[in-house]
């Protein structure tokens, strides 16, 4: 059987899809990293094999996209527990996200912008009316 520790990243791009919704104060300051600082085996493993790392998360449960609900507020923790500059895309999808992940590098990560600025992150058909089932 497969697993992660045997897995050889090297010369691989991995989209990693992790829960970095973490508590923020008023001034963005995360407040408990607990969530970001157990996902960092997984994400140092792809790193040190030499394999390229495309991080998704969802922060809140945002009414579409807003500043509040950024992920870029949690990048700079983000870079320094991995203790390498973390890029980051300000969406999760569309042009610049596919420019960002296919210009990564081997030992390279990439952020993308809060998945549930989307409705289907949460398993929503495109276009269903808010409160819909």
């Amino acid at each position: 059987m497969q697993t992660i520790e045997k897995y050889n990243f090297a010369g691989k791009k991995a989209f990693v899809r992790v829960d970095f919704n973490v508590p923020l104060d008023e001034s963005f300051t995360i407040t408990d990293d607990t969530r970001i600082r157990a996902a960092l085996p997984t994400l140092k493993k792809i790193l040190a094999d030499g394999g390229s790392l495309i991080i998704g998360s969802h922060l809140g449960r945002p009414k579409g996209a807003t500043d509040a609900f950024s992920l870029k507020h949690i990048l700079g923790r983000i870079s320094a527990l991995l203790g390498i500059d973390v890029a980051f895309a300000n969406d999760c999808m569309g042009e610049e996200a596919a420019a960002k992940s296919a210009a990564l590098k081997p030992g390279q990560a990439l952020l993308l912008e809060n998945l549930r600025f989307y409705a289907e992150e949460e398993g929503k058909p495109r276009g269903l009316a808010e409160g819909a089932t």
